[in-house]
């Protein structure tokens, strides 16, 4: 019996592996590489490349996004007249919840206007001068975009 209890308490259990260890290197590898890149690009003032073009603002409006539900956002100028009243906002309404979001961590109370602006360079961003907060809208498709530039291009 002795025998037995040895050759089951030696026997490796399922449980214990379900990462096998080879995994494990090959993510602390890549853990490891990460931080050995950055630290050098640190370290030797590399230029930042994945930041958009700087560019000329062309135009620019400031605007109030009201949500009002999961869908539905009511737009208005910087003087409080209503420039849009969508009941299904789409990306205007994502728009909305991340400009709050972002006011949420920034603890900040109201609703503030928010800035779209268009650079010359065909970037569209919206600007939350009251977080901090900026979304680069153009990385989110045509159609999107369109959406935010009717927007701006509202008298």
């Amino acid at each position: 019996m002795s025998a037995t209890m040895k050759a089951l308490a030696e026997r490796r259990s399922p449980e214990r592996e379900m990462i096998p260890r080879t995994l494990l290197w090959a993510m602390l590898a890549l853990a490891l590489s990460a931080l050995v890149i950055t630290s050098f690009a640190v370290l030797t003032d590399r230029p930042r490349v994945g930041q958009p073009a700087p560019g000329r603002v062309v135009a620019e409006r400031l605007v109030i996004l009201e949500g009002r539900s999961a869908r539905a956002v009511t737009v208005y100028d910087a003087a409080g007249k209503l420039i849009a009243d969508l009941d299904r906002g789409g990306f205007v309404t994502v728009v909305q919840n991340a400009i709050q979001r972002a006011r949420t961590v920034a603890r900040i109370q109201g609703n503030p206007p928010i800035r779209f602006v268009r650079y010359d360079n065909g970037r569209l961003v919206a600007e939350d001068p009251a977080s901090g907060a900026s979304i680069e809208l153009y990385a989110f498709g045509k159609d999107n975009k369109a959406a935010i530039e009717r927007l701006l291009d509202q008298p």
